[in-house]
């Protein structure tokens, strides 16, 4: 089988329709071949899942049960959309409609407009904190810059939640959310927010999905042109559809079920903005008939990340973990994943710029590393630790730590301070660098202690944090130095820091590497408080930083290293302990946690999904070590349920009877040997030393058949038991089923 992505930059255009389905594994087939009714498809990371679903908008079309025009596939980032274009190309199915939920709806929003409303379409905003401000300022709320940026935020869950202002403070207490200021304030914004947008005829992003489900709602007939130009939907990364996105489907389906969606719960990791993996989990509900396939097959990993990747969501609870998917790794062996503990946060992150230098030197692309961290404002001790180290690097998804707003802020604070200090009431009290520090970030909205919540004031407190505990370091290694000193020394950081580079090793948040990948990924800063996040207080919420850190893992395709440190600083107190989420995977802490209930294996089921709503489950499961809990993928590994290298409790006594035995059944059924049981089978047996017919059973290699055929003399052989010649009555009946079994066996001769 091929891997998940075309390996020609410029691949040639299948022939033929069978020829778009040429490469595909047997699972990533079922999806491509599954053309009618609607379709689920649980992807687990790396397992090609959008190569799955444009062969199957390609094999539709190219075998005439679709149009091109006909379709419309839908996903969450612009990128991705283009991504899926450029592939449809290349499969010879240009025409079809690829776009974010956004780009579909504002199309048809333009079209229907004048029909449905009249005239032309509002404008749209593009800056919605600009109003939000706005609104703030008329309703006499007084907000900073991060503040702002969080009211903005829950106005956007708001609308795509579906709550309107006047519902907010109880929505808010339903989803056990944590609002930036008061609720009644905030719902208060959300209210003069909407005033002034209609008083300006303006729209927002989110009321272009609201007001697209509002016209094919109210108009029928407009709702029946819009399906009747579209008969076939897919959805990608449908575990992250939030309600309204929903609804918009629902509208454009109508009673139709031409529908194919693809996902992954244990990657649900935007729930706080109202994404929500329950319209995943429950589409077997709302479709009894629906077509399930599971792709576990992951292509980008090496076996010993995804064995760690596995063991990640072992350990998980909850309805997502419930149907978690158990990844069988197609790459060579490569080496096992690093995990390294730290004095503290700078030895922490020179550690890991020595590791980076190291994989350059031998080869690696500085474009092909990631170092992955929680929050934004980890970043700064790396980009220090990197360019120290003459490597360059990139910020993806924020501001380098010395360009973001708060920090260039509190620079100009302390820069003043520094200048005019002797003049400033405010430092009267301040004795020494720290303290002077302090009471001017204190001005700038840090506190000694941490907001609740997350998002933008939080992130801005962070980075407000750091600084704070920059100075408190640079006082330590220089007791003499002034406020002036170490303006200096954070202006030199920031020049350093500055230089243009065009590749460069990649510092992202955990949250803004989603959808990425590279050959070597550094996840940092893995303790308790930071992974899990602190205030990730509900079960929902811990579970959700899991995930989190599995999509982490899961961005490496070779080389994976996790550290974490003790102190916050050099000489500090050791007070911090490694993030829960290791414990069982790290080495010394007690092996991968056992099989979670639930987990799922590759495969195709179809039918109802019955009433609960839940994926049903399939008795096959990926096979895992009796010994040490990796997962088993040789098929001799499989029998012995064991690793061939971890310690055997064979009874060779009873293996030598077992051989004996079968010896005499095979001359009697004329067969060979390994038809009535392999070698394997028989170690497997002799290890386990089965009592009951249920033990026996459960040894690979026993089917039914063969229980039933052999079992009672099987089991009597590891009782101790003598048999009599001839072994049991009607063991030579049915000897052609015997024959079913042999090209199974015969690998494993």
């Amino acid at each position: 089988m091929t891997a998940a992505s075309d390996s020609s930059l410029f691949p040639q255009v299948p022939d033929s329709a069978d020829a778009v389905l040429d490469g595909l594994d047997p699972e990533q087939r079922e999806v491509a071949t599954a053309l009618r009714g609607p379709v689920c498809v649980l992807a687990g990371a790396g397992t090609g899942k959008t190569r799955a679903i444009t062969h199957r908008i390609a094999y539709g079309v190219r075998s005439g049960v679709m149009q091109p025009a006909s379709v419309l596939a839908v996903t969450f980032t612009a990128r991705a959309a283009g991504e899926m274009r450029g592939r449809l190309r290349q499969l010879g199915a240009g025409g079809v409609q690829a776009r974010t939920f956004h780009s579909a709806a504002l199309r048809q929003l333009q079209f229907f407009w004048p029909k449905a409303v009249g005239g032309e379409v509002p404008r749209l905003l593009e800056r919605k904190v600009q109003v939000v401000a706005e609104a703030a300022a008329r309703c006499r709320v007084r907000l900073d810059r991060a503040e702002l940026r969080e009211v903005t935020g829950e106005i956007e869950w708001s609308k795509v939640t579906q709550t309107v202002p006047a519902d907010y403070p109880a929505a808010l207490v339903k989803a056990g959310r944590a609002a930036p200021r008061d609720a009644a304030e905030v719902g208060q914004i959300y209210t003069m927010y909407e005033q002034l947008k209609r008083e300006r005829g303006v729209i927002d992003f989110e009321d272009v999905l609201l007001l697209t489900v509002g016209v094919l709602q109210d108009r029928h007939d407009i709702a029946e042109q819009v399906r009747a130009q579209y008969q076939h939907f897919v959805v990608d990364e449908y575990q992250d559809v939030s309600p309204l996105q929903q609804r918009l489907l629902e509208l454009w389906l109508g009673e139709r079920d031409s529908l194919c969606v693809v996902g992954d719960p244990g990657q649900t990791i935007y729930s706080f903005t109202g994404a929500t993996p329950d319209h995943l989990l429950n589409f077997r509900t709302r479709h009894p008939g629906a077509t399930l396939v599971k792709l576990v097959r992951d292509y980008r990993s090496t076996p010993q990340v995804v064995h760690l990747a596995n063991g990640v969501l072992a350990q998980a609870s909850g309805r997502a973990a419930e149907h978690r998917l158990e990844l069988v790794s197609q790459r060579a062996p490569g080496p096992e994943p690093v995990f390294v503990e730290y004095a503290d946060e700078p030895a922490e992150a020179e550690g890991v710029a020595r590791r980076v230098r190291e994989l350059i030197a031998s080869g690696v692309s500085a474009g092909e590393i990631a170092v992955l961290f929680r929050i934004n404002a980890q970043s700064e001790v790396y980009e220090q630790a990197l360019a120290d180290a003459g490597v360059p690097y990139l910020l993806r998804g924020a501001e380098r730590f010395f360009e973001r707003p708060e920090v260039r802020e509190a620079g100009v604070a302390l820069r003043s301070a520094a200048r005019f200090g002797g003049n400033d009431a405010l430092l009267d009290d301040a004795v020494d660098v720290p303290s002077q520090v302090r009471a001017v970030l204190s001005t700038k909205g840090w506190t000694s202690r941490p907001p609740e919540g997350s998002g933008a004031v939080r992130d801005r407190w962070e980075s407000l944090a750091a600084l704070m505990r920059l100075a408190e370091d640079f006082a330590r290694a220089r007791p003499g130095a002034s406020l002036a000193d170490l303006v200096a020394e954070l202006d030199e950081r920031a020049r350093a820091q500055h230089a243009p580079t065009v590749e460069g090793v990649t510092l992202a948040s955990l949250h803004a590497a989603k959808g990425l990948e590279w050959d070597a990924v550094f996840l940092v800063g893995l303790t308790e408080g930071m992974m899990p996040i602190s205030h990730a207080t509900s079960d929902a919420e811990v579970e959700e930083e899991r995930r989190l850190l599995y999509v982490g893992v899961t961005r490496a395709r070779e080389h994976l290293g996790l550290s974490w440190s003790l102190a916050r600083s050099p000489g500090g107190r050791a007070s911090r302990r490694p993030s829960r989420f290791l414990n069982g995977l790290r080495p010394g802490g007690g092996g991968v946690a056992r099989r979670a209930a639930g987990a799922a294996a590759g495969g195709v089921e179809r039918g109802a999904g019955g009433a609960s709503g839940g994926f049903r489950r399939r008795d096959r499961k990926p096979a895992r070590c009796r010994v040490c809990g990796r997962t088993l993928t040789d098929a001799g590994e499989m029998k012995l349920m064991r690793c061939e290298d971890c310690p055997s409790e064979l009874d060779e006594g009873l293996y030598e009877r077992l051989r004996d035995w079968r010896a005499e059944q095979a001359a009697r059924l004329s067969q060979p040997a390994y038809c009535v049981f392999t070698d394997k089978t028989l170690m497997a047996i002799a290890e386990a030393v089965p009592e009951s017919a249920g033990e026996l059973a459960q040894i690979s290699g026993v089917g039914r058949r063969k229980l039933d055929r052999f079992g009672v003399e099987v089991l009597a052989l590891c009782a101790g038991q003598e048999l009599g010649e001839g072994g049991t009555d009607g063991l030579g009946e049915g000897s052609g089923e015997v024959r079913e079994d042999a090209a199974e066996n015969s690998s494993e001769k």
